[in-house]
């Protein structure tokens, strides 16, 4: 699984509807409205790169209202969720 952080600037007057649009995409999992240069993050996970092209040139950009796209690849995931879940395994009282 490939996971990109996509930092997205938007008409201001439309993000929730835009942040609407994106959340509704298929390899979308999670829309923030955060405060700071950017309007909106998106976290987007696909099976393969090429799929990336697919969901952010391909779908994200062309939602009206979206200006302008920077992503991001993780080469890694650090989670505390995931650290708690793989400890837990056959650990039951």
């Amino acid at each position: 699984m490939i996971t990109a952080i996509v930092l997205i600037k938007t008409s201001v007057d439309r993000i929730p509807e835009i942040a609407e649009s994106i959340a509704a995409l298929e390899s979308v999992s999670e829309v923030f409205s955060v405060t700071g240069t950017y309007d909106l993050i998106a976290m987007v996970r696909v099976a393969q790169h090429d799929d990336l092209a697919d969901v952010i040139p391909g779908r994200i950009s062309r939602i009206q209202g979206v200006e302008a796209t920077d992503t991001h690849v993780a080469f890694r995931t650090y989670s505390q969720h995931d650290l708690e879940a793989a400890f837990s395994i056959g650990l039951d009282a």
